[in-house]
């Protein structure tokens, strides 16, 4: 299982918004096929590791883990549980069971009914952690929402109102693999105007997340890097609905945050980098819907300058990279 779970995350920034999913294929102690969800759209981890077998008739007496439940419906591809039926497998061991309703204990089900001896709950925490988007969209009907932000050495997001650079290197590395692990990352209308910021994934391999610009009254205009064709961008506005090229105009009532997270959810948003200023970041710890938070505080003094968010709750986890403090916050 836990090499199931291994082979899962290569599929890391390609899935979305299906779930990361590693199988592994095992015959009298030896490993006889392995396979990873790689990309959506594509076969899934079954599929794959099935297909990597030379001798199928092996399976018959194998051993099939994987990290999530067996698919019971037809989606992009057809139902793995049947395919895993129909290769009589001696056993099935399963990280988790499935939160979406489609399948939710369908595939297991299944697998019983055919004869098959199923075990599910194998590492369960680790196959959890895997897909947190996916599973917080089906289980609590939103996107997995993370906070992130830089803040100086003595607190502010800028110098007195200036944009300056506050993380180093290092941190820059951490933020583009996070950007690679979700499938949006949201600011508001005033950090496009002060920052022009691109909202790439400058990660090896990474994908580019879909960029989400808050902006009420369709005020942004112009030469700024997020009407590029690098990656799509989507307006939340009051105005219209529209769809011109690689930028999309999504109407809602209300800029409140619960209605703009109800707005994701209803588009098959699965997660959500939060990297907007301070407003932004201000409106979503008050609203209270948010599942992580990032805090990269610089080596850097400005003495004066606009204030860092606060949050209220214990910090999860500190660690240093290279000059700069992360701090890690879980909403639980």
């Amino acid at each position: 299982m836990r090499l199931a779970i291994s082979l899962a995350m290569k599929g890391i920034g390609k899935t979305s918004p299906n779930p990361l999913v590693g199988a592994v294929i095992v015959h009298q102690d030896k490993i006889i096929g392995e396979g990873y969800h790689e990309f959506f759209g594509g076969p899934h981890a079954e599929v794959n590791a099935i297909a990597s077998v030379e001798d199928t008739s092996m399976l018959r007496e194998s051993t099939l883990y994987v990290t999530l439940e067996p698919c019971s419906h037809f989606g992009k591809t057809p139902p793995c549980a049947d395919l895993v039926c129909s290769h009589h497998f001696k056993r099935v061991v399963i990280g988790m069971k499935d939160p979406n309703s489609k399948v939710a204990g369908k595939g297991i089900d299944q697998l019983i009914k055919n004869g098959i001896d199923t075990t599910v709950g194998i590492l369960e925490e680790e196959c959890r952690s895997l897909n947190k988007g996916f599973i917080c969209f089906h289980e609590r009907k939103r996107p997995y929402i993370t906070l992130k932000w830089a803040e100086t050495k003595d607190g502010y997001l800028d110098d007195h109102g200036n944009p300056i650079r506050i993380s180093n290197a290092e941190s820059d590395k951490v933020v583009q693999e996070l950007r690679n692990e979700y499938q949006s990352i949201l600011i508001g209308r005033q950090t496009v105007i002060n920052d022009n910021p691109r909202l790439t994934c400058r990660a090896e391999n990474g994908t580019h997340p879909i960029r989400i610009i808050l902006d009420s009254n369709l005020e942004i205009h112009g030469d700024f890097h997020i009407f590029n064709n690098v990656a799509p961008t989507w307006f939340l506005n009051r105005i219209k609905n529209a769809q011109e090229g690689h930028t999309r105009y999504i109407q809602i009532d209300s800029m409140e945050i619960r209605d703009v997270i109800s707005a994701l959810y209803n588009e098959g948003i699965v997660s959500v980098l939060v990297e907007g200023g301070k407003r932004v970041l201000d409106s979503f710890i008050a609203s209270g819907i948010w599942d992580e938070a990032l805090k990269i505080k610089g080596d850097v003094l400005t003495n004066g300058g606009t204030k860092a968010p606060l949050i209220d709750i214990e910090v999860t986890e500190h660690r240093f990279v290279g000059s700069d403090e992360h701090f890690i916050y879980l909403n639980k």
